[in-house]
């Protein structure tokens, strides 16, 4: 639904669905905590819980405040379940091209590519 046609079904009354993969998502370790969720006509996911280790990492890497940064930006669908975008490493303190798919209800896969779509890694997030 295009952002004009989700205005104006919130002004007759309706509200947009929700995204099947807004929530809140666990990294593999559980270090970090994100929450997805709409902001403007894309998806992004904002970090609302990290372990001290994962903020210190963030630091190192020029981060100084882990907690509301934004790690998955501009999201927006790019096919079947799945979503494209960025997303921030914040150890790195650099942005990578981007998918997230929805493998279930419960479980999204997270992966970062270097420009070109090479030297990608995956992770598996769940929701919490």
């Amino acid at each position: 639904m295009s952002p004009v046609m989700m205005a104006l079904a919130m002004v007759a009354g309706g509200s947009a669905a929700a995204s099947p993969v807004e929530g809140i998502w666990h990294n593999p370790k559980n270090s970090v905590a994100v929450k997805t969720g709409a902001c403007g006509d894309r998806l992004c996911g904002w970090v609302v819980r990290a372990s001290d280790e994962a903020q210190a990492d963030a630091r190192d890497g020029g981060t100084p405040k882990l907690i509301g940064t934004a790690l998955l930006r501009e999201y927006r669908p790019s096919g079947r379940r799945k979503w494209s975008g960025q997303i921030f490493v914040p150890d790195m303190g650099r942005t990578f091209g981007s998918t997230l798919t929805l493998v279930d209800t419960n479980t999204i896969d997270v992966k970062g590519c270097l420009i070109g779509g090479f030297l990608c890694k995956t992770q598996t997030w769940h929701r919490g």
